[in-house]
């Protein structure tokens, strides 16, 4: 079972005194905002966020999510940047609290010339719930 289940509301949420019921907890979107902060410091403040995917995984011992981040790093010094965000992703130590990166692979890159340099990476992440 999931770590963040959501409990169904129970008789005993409702307030008393004819007060409006106890809201249930929403569910929580996943990490993906730690995860892109985090790729963004490992890229170096040089890269644009372009895009992010996320897909809930599961196995019959884990659950977790699949990300898809694309950054784009402009002009040479910017590529220079993106070169060293690829080299580095893969053995990366994330911190993300309650999540485990059980992988993190550039699935990837594509090299611009025209009208400018530049370079987009698209990077593939599975975390799975640490409980």
């Amino acid at each position: 079972m999931p770590c963040n289940t959501l409990r169904t509301p129970s008789p005993h949420d409702l307030r008393q005194d004819d007060e409006s019921p106890v809201a249930p907890a929403r569910p929580q979107r996943g990490p993906w905002l730690r995860l892109l902060a985090e790729m963004l410091q490992l890229a170096g403040g040089s890269a644009q966020f372009l895009l992010h995917t996320e897909k809930a995984w599961s196995s019959a011992t884990f659950t977790g999510s699949r990300h898809v981040i694309v950054l784009e790093f402009n002009g040479v010094e910017g590529i220079l940047h993106g070169e060293a965000y690829v080299a580095a992703l893969p053995e990366h130590e994330f911190t993300i609290v309650g999540q485990l990166v059980a992988d993190a692979a550039v699935i990837a890159v594509e090299h611009h010339l025209a009208p400018h340099p530049r370079m987009t990476v698209e990077a593939q992440l599975l975390l799975l719930e640490d409980c």
